[in-house]
């Protein structure tokens, strides 16, 4: 069986080196032997090291590699979504089966690939673009296929948990902790992808669309980063016995008609120091999935870097190079379902809402009736000195608010009436708080 490695960065030299050690046991678990028919990357003549490869192979016309007669299976570790998207349309149409780790391709324009793969009559595997080495979307896709899953809950994002778990343990603010973890290598030069959420927000996609039987593209993701959580809202989690971590949530549910659908968001929340994802801490990666039949379930490892991705990818070269041999497919696309994914502002949430207030009689009643105006149910009133309000406008205390479950348009719209009152000095925090009754 002959590959066609797209990249060879971190992930490809990885996969390379994998193919090298591991080659006697690769070819048994087959059925054949592995061989790697070229590599394409951008610079032949860059230093590679102590490579297990011979220089001959690597290429800079991906293209004419990939339409190569020789060409059993394509292997992307690029990147990106041109040119890779035209790439591997181009091999699948060939009838070429494609292995990509590619995460925001699949995200944006999966279907293209998915439709090219039926076309071709090949197989589509990418069990790397999601949480690394864990083996999670092939038991999504194959394991869990006889069951109905409600909900998949999960930290996707590694760069993240680091920071938010450094925040946790030593109460340093959120630059401190970002540059911690550039230092360690946790976080790229440019962390925009990841602290912003979009990195987690193209997995959530994907586990949706798998879970769901449903097209998830990114953009039906509500997305949010971790850039405006504060040491304050790390202590007052603490407080309350919970943790904050950027999750990942798929969830069914009904819409305002009761039609069947699917929520799927990416934000910071506080969680029980009782949930399973609690614990999740450093650059690991864990996803909770809830079915009806097989209950609770956690996947859990290193969701990131060359050796851990690398493994997940060869899993996959593996099990295409099986059907090859065999003359067979693996099962295609699950859409069937087809759900409509509802907008933000119909997912049942609660809301955790830190307050700067005057410190005067009437003012909790007067806050309370905000809630109550919208119909959100209050759960909890811490209250506290704020340490001295702006000049001028007389002491100030805290209040700290957690609701019931509720709306999140709902919610929100309580949230912009709280910022416009009078007594209200600023809504110094707002997060959501899941996993808890």
């Amino acid at each position: 069986m002959r590959l066609a490695l797209l990249g060879c960065g971190t992930v490809g030299s990885e996969v390379v080196r994998l193919l090298h050690e591991q080659s006697a046991d690769l070819a048994a678990r087959i059925g054949a032997p592995l061989e790697i028919a070229g590599i394409a990357v951008r610079r032949v003549g860059r230093d590679r090291g102590d490579l297990p490869v011979d220089p001959a192979l690597f290429t800079t016309d991906p293209l004419a590699l990939i339409k190569r007669e020789d060409v059993d299976v394509v292997v992307e570790v690029v990147g990106g979504i041109e040119p890779a998207r035209s790439w591997l349309v181009e091999a699948l149409r060939a009838g070429k089966s494609v292995v990509t780790a590619n995460k925001a391709l699949l995200a944006e324009d999966g279907a293209s690939l998915h439709d090219a793969a039926a076309e071709g009559g090949a197989d589509l595997y990418y069990e790397a673009s999601v949480a690394g080495a864990i083996p999670l979307l092939r038991p999504l896709r194959e394991s869990l296929h006889g069951d109905r899953i409600n909900r998949v809950t999960g930290i996707v994002n590694g760069t993240t948990n680091f920071i938010l778990s450094a925040m946790d343990a030593t109460g340093a603010g959120f630059a401190e902790a970002l540059e911690e973890a550039t230092e360690l290598g946790y976080a790229e030069a440019d962390p925009t992808a990841d602290v912003e959420g979009f990195d987690a927000a193209a997995k959530a996609a994907i586990l949706a669309s798998l879970a769901f039987h449903t097209r998830v593209t990114a953009a039906d993701v509500h997305r949010e980063g971790i850039t405006e959580v504060t040491a304050a809202d790390v202590a007052s989690a603490k407080a309350m016995g919970c943790t904050i971590k950027l999750l990942c949530i798929a969830a069914r549910g009904a819409d305002a008609e009761g039609r069947e659908t699917v929520s799927v968001r990416v934000h910071p929340a506080m969680i029980p120091l009782t949930h399973p994802l609690a614990s999740v801490s450093d650059a690991f990666n864990a996803v909770f999935v809830e079915a009806e039949a097989a209950g609770q379930l956690m996947f859990y490892g290193r969701g990131a870097g060359g050796a851990p991705t690398a493994s997940a990818v060869l899993g996959d070269v593996v099990a295409v190079a099986r059907n090859r041999l065999a003359g067979a497919r693996a099962a295609s696309e699950s859409a069937y379902a087809d759900l409509a994914v509802r907008p933000m502002g119909e997912a049942l949430t609660r809301y955790h809402i830190s307050l700067d207030v005057a410190d005067r009689p009437g003012v909790l009643e007067a806050v309370a009736g905000v809630f109550a105006r919208h119909e959100v149910s209050i759960a909890t009133v811490r209250q506290g000195p704020a340490g001295g309000g702006p000049a001028g406008r007389g002491s100030d205390a805290e209040l700290v608010i957690v609701t019931h479950i509720a709306p999140d348009a709902a919610l929100a719209a309580t949230v912009r009436e709280l910022r416009g009152l009078e007594i209200v000095r600023s809504v110094a925090s707002v997060l959501r708080v899941e996993g808890g009754a």
